[in-house]
């Protein structure tokens, strides 16, 4: 049995040989290199005062309404919806959206049988309505708003009801009409909506407080599609008819497989740990967001398969936010490659490719909400802070030993848009605050729209991170030998990662990370804000050596497993990195954390010591070290709170 819970690997015999399987996980390319938590409302759509730009999408907008008799209110909110009102230059989503309408085309050869349906096909339908074609209405704006509304309209008289009541049109539009898409874009039309997006194109929805949000109906199903049923459970799920989501999300049980793959073998099982979390002693701290690099359907097989070695918690669909619960949050799911933070976290899994090159690239705004509405859930329940140093890509998470730091992987991507997601999360970025001084805790904040460094593979598009360098120049060397590569991840730090700064040169700053001065242009404090957070711990190294190690997991020392002589040791064992002297880190924790392993054998946990958590005397506090989190034991650190007695 591998005790260090198996990377999640996309690439399992047979897994490519649908066009909707798993394929090949994206890897990394190189080796290395607060406050109580609220319970957040679910934050309106952004209304803030944006640049004045182009408006001849606004004028769009109105000209389509006005054409098929459809408000323009109303086609605007569903926009937004859709995809805040970016065309991402014609290119489609994961789930083949394109334009600012989000119309929808997806080959049927990349749908498994049964699965296609008119949902995914919106796109040929208002281009048949229009007598265009379908490839003029992805990449000409006003022809794809000038479809949707076509569309809408015709799903409005299909609907045969009030004809002053468009919801039933709008929730058919977003899906199968029984997801939370209706709502969200009444919502919309209550908050309003105001951005210049990427494309210089201002567009404004103006608020109208006193709309209400019309209560959710019963779509009836067509005669061929029942809908969800219930699904037997496998061997050893518990209460599988049960989820742990925001009743908005209407989520769906689709258990991962608990079974043997071998019968004479009990340790031989996939696909998570049977555990009792948070009540067993392993505290829930992250959510670490993951990418399929596959379809939904694909996916859902995958983790069905107990062959696989891999599961996550949820798994969220692109075309509508659909969420399925796959672990009951109790388990271990095997997500993310390192099993401190399978412990200690909750992996979402959402569809959609990291760097795709035959694919399309950029994730739907359903996708984005129900994700956000989910962790807003979960970080309420469970106690731990809406920040990046808590709510997780997969590329946040360290290699466990220094023979796995190559290997690990970089989703969701470097077009993940973190900005937008921490404001959904109600958790936005700290506004700007002018240059920042040296040992100043900083959050690394580019505006996403503008931000758009060059990247080997693709044109030029938003970027989630700034390149960073050994000097103060355009000129100088990419850190850490890194390259453009969207997979390298040595060079980059990534919107909303907490640093502490180590120098200031003119329009340049540096930041400590991996263990050197890392440089970024940062004219005026344009891509950085103020770490504010309540309880932020710096730590510097103590006073004596030239530098003290990093570890890559959090585990207990031998010493702790003495009462559990069943339990194998864990080898405490640093990476190859270190904190020099002098050097200054942003805990990611107000207070260290005791080292732990949780031990489980066999499928039924029926061994001596079987399914239990192994807590040690050592205390550690996770860092932003570079890219990535990492640990540094607390007896070798100063600056935050004592730690904790044994």
């Amino acid at each position: 049995m591998n005790w260090e819970v198996p990377v999640f690997r996309m690439s399992r015999a047979g897994a490519a040989a649908a066009a909707t399987a798993l394929t090949t996980a994206v890897l990394g390319a190189a080796p290395a290199a607060p406050a109580a938590p609220a319970t957040p409302a679910a934050p309106p759509a952004p209304a803030t005062a944006s640049a004045p730009g182009d408006e001849s999408l606004q004028r769009a907008f109105a000209s389509a309404a006005a054409e098929f008799g459809v408000p323009e209110r109303l086609l605007l909110a569903l926009a937004y919806q859709q995809s805040r009102w970016e065309s991402h230059g014609g290119a489609p989503s994961t789930t083949g959206n394109h334009g600012v309408a989000g119309l929808t085309r997806v080959d049927p050869a990349a749908v498994p049988a049964g699965a296609d349906g008119p949902r995914l096909h919106t796109l040929d339908a208002a281009a048949a309505l229009l007598g265009r074609p379908a490839d003029e209405l992805a990449v000409d704006q006003a022809q794809n708003l000038r479809g949707a509304a076509a569309l809408l309209a015709r799903y409005h008289r299909e609907a045969a009801g009030d004809p002053a009541d468009w919801r039933p049109a709008v929730a058919r539009f977003g899906g199968d009409g029984r997801g939370p898409f209706a709502e969200r874009v009444w919502t919309t039309l209550r908050t309003g909506a105001e951005r210049t997006t990427a494309d210089g194109q201002h567009v404004r929805l103006p608020a109208d407080p006193a709309r209400p949000v019309p209560a959710p109906e019963p779509v009836p199903e067509p005669a061929e599609s029942p809908g969800p049923q219930p699904r037997p459970q496998p061997a050893g799920a518990r209460n599988a008819a049960a989820v742990d989501c925001p009743a908005e999300l209407d989520c769906e049980p689709r258990p991962a497989a608990y079974a043997l793959t071998d019968p004479g073998d009990p340790t031989s099982y996939g696909n998570y740990t049977r555990a009792n979390r948070p009540d067993d002693g392993q505290q829930i701290r992250y959510v670490v967001l993951h990418d399929t690099e596959g379809g939904y359907d694909g996916s859902l097989a995958f983790f069905r398969d107990p062959r696989s070695q891999a599961s996550a918690h949820y798994l969220v669909r692109s075309s509508d936010g659909h969420v399925a619960q796959l672990v009951d949050n109790r388990d271990v799911a095997w997500h993310a490659g390192n099993k401190t933070f399978n412990m200690h976290g909750i992996g979402i899994e959402h569809e959609g490719y990291a760097f795709p090159k035959d694919r399309p690239t950029w994730y739907s705004e359903q996708l984005y909400r129900s994700s956000a509405a989910l962790v807003r859930h979960l970080a309420a329940r469970y106690g731990f802070p809406l920040d990046r140093e808590h709510v997780l890509g997969h590329d946040d998470v360290p290699g466990p030993l220094q023979a796995g730091v190559a290997g690990m992987h970089w989703d969701p991507g470097t077009f993940w848009d973190w900005a937008h997601y921490l404001d959904l999360l109600g958790a936005p970025l700290p506004g700007r605050a002018g240059v920042p001084k040296v040992g100043d805790p900083i959050v690394v904040a580019p505006a996403f729209d503008t931000n758009r460094p060059a990247v080997n593979g693709t044109s030029d598009r938003p970027e989630n991170f700034v390149y960073l360098r050994t000097g103060p120049s355009a000129d100088a060397p990419l850190l850490n030998g890194g390259t453009r590569d969207a997979a390298d991840w040595r060079d980059k730090a990534v919107t909303g990662a907490h640093y502490v700064v180590a120098d200031v040169s003119g329009d340049w700053t540096a930041i400590w990370y991996d263990g050197r001065k890392g440089w970024f242009a940062n004219p005026g404090g344009s891509a950085t804000a103020p770490d504010t957070r309540p309880g932020r711990t710096v730590l510097t190294p103590r006073p004596g050596p030239a530098s003290i190690p990093v570890y890559g997991r959090a585990y207990p020392e031998a010493a702790a497993y003495r009462a559990h002589p069943a339990i194998p040791v864990q080898q405490v064992v640093p990476l190859d990195a270190t904190v020099p002297a002098g050097q200054s880190y942003v805990a990611a924790e107000p207070e260290p954390v005791r080292g732990d392993f949780y031990y489980a054998r066999n499928i039924d946990g029926d061994t001596p010591d079987d399914r239990t958590l192994v807590v040690g005397c050592d205390s550690y506090y996770p860092i932003r070290y570079n890219h990535r989190l990492a640990y540094l034991r607390s007896t070798d650190v100063r600056g935050g709170p004592a730690a904790p007695g044994c």
